[in-house]
């Protein structure tokens, strides 16, 4: 555990039913007079922006919505939409959306300039200073993103996803609204849960965890487990819904104060090859990455059973072992594909993801029991 730590928060968190009536304060106080709504096709077609644009335009305010951001974008794809920011006229960013949405929003707010590019970002996060002032209102229970400082883009040459890390792209605001998620399909519902599900033991288990991360780490772990499955079976699960929302945004706080470890890092490769959905392929990591770690978090996962789950285990390999019983009978309630097969990945591409796997430095180093690249092939070849 770390001796020396930080955390960086946003500014203000406003949470629960009729969170988002606090945007017009907030747009008030900024000063804003034109605001960029980014969202995606599907959102905005839902009509879930329509109260931030009533709010917006009851302000006499300008508005400009930019709806068709791709889905787990490509740097090149962000950039397109930095330069739409910026003929734009626009000084404020309101993102409404999953992680992509928010990532990309994350993005333009630090590059809404001339003297960097995404692509430079890549090679110096360092580099970023924030720009315009930005929302964030999570569509989905899983991501975090709307917390974290990072934003994750594909890189198209390497068959890579890459994580961009500043301080500088942590949210201004964010605004959790529950109905925001009360109709999030299943399928959706369950992939990002399980993001964060991840996140939360990954952080907690994590080189880097510390007081801080923990805090919010086994608050998450707590939620998560105890509420993910009505949340995704039952619409009209409110209360388990608001649970996910608060567990995925302090999942969030945990990547800030800590960070994520071998399960995201194996599955960068997933995405950034075969474009499987980043809540997925971590679901199908998660199981066989938690058993290879147990010898070396055995302790971590017995504290987080007692935390999380107090039941008739005793001892720690018993408590170690029904904390992983109850994760992987979360992840297969929720009806995650089993194997790689099914996303289309076969025995010859195994190397090839290994090798782009342990390019993941950033996380693997976090990972409390190293991964060798015979270690990382027998994780893939688990779930082949």
């Amino acid at each position: 555990m770390l001796e020396s730590y930080t955390l960086k928060l946003p500014k203000a968190v406003y949470a629960g039913k009729g969170a988002m009536s606090k945007l017009e304060g907030v747009l008030k106080e900024a000063g804003a007079t034109k605001v960029a709504l980014f969202t995606d096709k599907s959102i905005y077609e839902l009509g879930l922006a329509d109260g931030a644009v009533e709010i917006i335009k009851s302000l006499g305010l300008g508005v400009e919505v930019c709806s068709d951001l791709a889905i787990e974008p490509t740097y090149a794809e962000v950039q397109k939409t930095v330069d739409w920011f910026c003929e734009s006229g626009c000084d404020f960013i309101l993102a409404i959306g999953g992680g992509s949405v928010m990532d990309a929003s994350k993005l333009v707010s630090v590059l809404a300039t001339s003297e960097y590019s995404v692509h430079d970002l890549l090679g110096d996060p360092s580099l970023a200073r924030k720009q315009v002032k930005t929302v964030m209102v999570p569509t989905t229970a899983g991501t975090g993103a709307e917390a974290t400082p990072n934003a994750i883009v594909a890189v198209p040459e390497d068959e890579l996803k890459v994580g961009i890390v500043s301080d500088e792209m942590v949210a201004d605001v964010v605004i959790l609204e529950a109905d925001m998620i009360k109709n999030l399909p299943r399928s959706i519902a369950a992939a990002t849960g399980l993001d964060a599900l991840c996140h939360a033991i990954e952080c907690f288990t994590s080189n880097k965890a510390n007081p801080m991360s923990d805090t919010f780490a086994l608050e998450a772990l707590d939620l998560i487990l105890n509420n993910i499955e009505r949340a995704c079976d039952d619409p009209e699960a409110m209360d388990a819904k608001r649970a996910m929302q608060l567990a995925s945004f302090y999942a969030g706080i945990a990547i800030t104060a800590s960070g994520t470890t071998a399960v995201h890092a194996l599955s960068y490769p997933l995405g950034g090859r075969f474009h499987v959905a980043h809540g997925v392929s971590n679901a199908i990591l998660l199981m066989p990455v938690m058993h290879y770690n147990e010898p070396a978090c055995r302790e971590l996962f017995a504290k987080a059973y007692d935390r999380c789950m107090p039941g008739d285990a005793a001892t720690v390999e018993e408590k170690s072992a029904a904390l992983l019983e109850r994760m992987d009978e979360i992840v297969k309630h929720l009806d995650m594909p089993e194997n790689l097969a099914a996303l289309g990945v076969e025995d010859v591409d195994i190397d090839s993801l290994v090798a782009s796997g342990m390019e993941v430095t950033r996380l693997l180093v976090n990972n409390m029991r190293e991964v060798t690249p015979e270690a990382a092939k027998a994780i893939y070849e688990q779930i082949i």
